[in-house]
């Protein structure tokens, strides 16, 4: 096949949701769930789903052609290695996230015109209220953010296990800990190590099973509560992991400060975030800040941006450690 004309590929950039819509499809009627067990026709998938089955079919040819899934000669379906994350089951599971950014999260980008002229989310302006606020009446979309972001987060963790060495560190506060999988990780690591896992009262109410069944009851208290109002005490290390990347400098600044009255003399404020680096280089973290524009209000932030964070809140920037994942450990020390 011939190379590909400048045209040509910026055909493809433009048209890159057509691919993205297709793989929300397959994931929200549970197709890769449906193949687990063997091959299907579009008449036995549609029958389970109640679709028809020509349109079906249509959806499942073309993803077929960039090896999401696969036909034989017999017209029956399977599942292919590129379709495997679409099972529901499997242990970092893009299934939630396929049907997150699918639906609520594909909506404001329609509307980016809108965060561009006014620099606030058009997430907000859609719901006329923020995500947080959202999730928080809507439980099934919070399911679903909680298992995207599970299915996003596993790879980051081991990275930061690998690079970072927490054996120095007596307690670890994981601050916005969600269910509290990151920590239980890190825990694991570091025998040594007790946790205070902090959120909403809500959010930390749904993580107990967590570490009942990981067996870290005992090295781990579970606290609620609201970081912009205070962080618990008791620890001389605060984790916060995708938390600052969801919140504007002020928003930010108030979560930081909060850390620093709590945390005693010379205490380590780890941040789990993407680095933007100068220049032109492809980097993911480039297109989720623009997802944090677009839904929470946030953003992605380069080095001389947090070193102006951490002055700001009274931490001194001792470095700033890459991972083999996207994410970089911005670690600081109170002043």
């Amino acid at each position: 096949m011939p190379e590909k004309t400048t045209h040509q590929q910026v055909e493809e950039l433009i048209t890159g949701y057509w691919k993205s819509q297709s793989i929300y499809a397959a994931a929200k009627l549970g197709i890769a769930d449906l193949l687990v067990d063997g091959d299907q026709t579009p008449e036995q998938l549609a029958a389970a789903t109640n679709t028809d089955s020509n349109a079906l079919y249509r959806l499942l040819r073309a993803l077929a052609s960039i090896g999401i899934f696969k036909e034989n000669e017999a017209g029956e379906f399977s599942l292919t290695p590129l379709a495997e994350p679409l099972r529901s089951s499997d242990p970092q599971s893009k299934h939630a996230l396929a049907i997150m950014n699918g639906e609520d999260q594909f909506r404001p980008w329609c509307e980016i015109i809108y965060s561009l002229q006014t620099g606030k989310p058009a997430y907000d302006n859609i719901w006329g209220k923020s995500i947080f606020e959202f999730l928080s009446e809507h439980p099934d979309k919070a399911r679903i953010f909680d298992q995207a972001m599970i299915g996003i987060h596993g790879r980051g963790t081991d990275a930061a296990i690998k690079a970072y060495d927490f054996s120095d560190i007596r307690v670890l506060a994981d601050l916005g800990g969600g269910n509290g999988l990151n920590l239980i990780s890190i825990l694991q690591a570091f025998p040594d190590l007790k946790g205070i896992l902090f959120d909403l009262p809500h959010v930390v109410d749904n993580a107990q099973e967590q570490f009942d069944r990981a067996g870290l009851t005992g090295r781990c208290d579970l606290v609620g509560g609201d970081f912009f109002q205070s962080v618990p005490a008791g620890a001389d290390a605060y984790l916060l992991r995708h938390i600052i990347h969801d919140w504007n400098d002020e928003k930010s600044l108030q979560i930081l400060k909060n850390c620093h009255a709590t945390m005693p003399e010379k205490g380590k404020l780890l941040v789990m975030e993407s680095v933007i680096d100068p220049g032109n280089a492809p980097f993911s973290g480039k297109f989720v800040d623009l997802v944090m524009l677009l839904v929470t209000g946030g953003k992605e932030r380069t080095a001389e941006e947090f070193q102006l964070l951490y002055d700001q809140a009274g931490f001194e920037l001792t470095r700033i450690l890459p991972t083999q994942s996207e994410l970089s450990i911005i670690e600081g020390i109170k002043r």
